[in-house]
């Protein structure tokens, strides 16, 4: 195990799995993510506009590097369909050395 603050699980919410699957192909091709789940039939429950909601939704787990965040955030945004996109990203605090160096190897951080 390694510790470290380099890599980051993403978190991204969509309306559809299609979409999921849109989002994914794009962030893979252009080397912005190592690799992402998708999670089809997440039931979420939400405030928005100050009413209670409820969505089914696909969820995206991504893993990368901290580094292209900004670039992620973007590109996410510009392929999305909600007005205001779940983006979160979770720090990976320690991980298999191996999966990291892998990591490394395929997210592409140049500015």
């Amino acid at each position: 195990m390694v510790d470290n603050d380099e890599y980051i699980v993403v978190l991204i919410t969509t309306p559809s799995i299609s979409e999921a699957e849109k989002i994914v192909n794009a962030l893979l091709e252009e080397k912005l993510i190592a690799c992402a789940n998708i999670i089809e039939n997440v039931k979420s429950k939400f405030l928005w506009m100050g009413k209670m909601e409820e969505a089914q939704e696909a969820l995206i787990v991504i893993k990368t590097k901290k580094e292209v965040i900004e670039k992620l955030y973007t590109r996410v945004k510009s392929l999305h369909s909600y007005t205001v996109p779940e983006i979160i990203a979770i720090p990976i605090i320690a991980g298999y050395k191996p999966y990291l160096q892998w990591i490394s190897e395929v997210v592409i951080c140049k500015n």
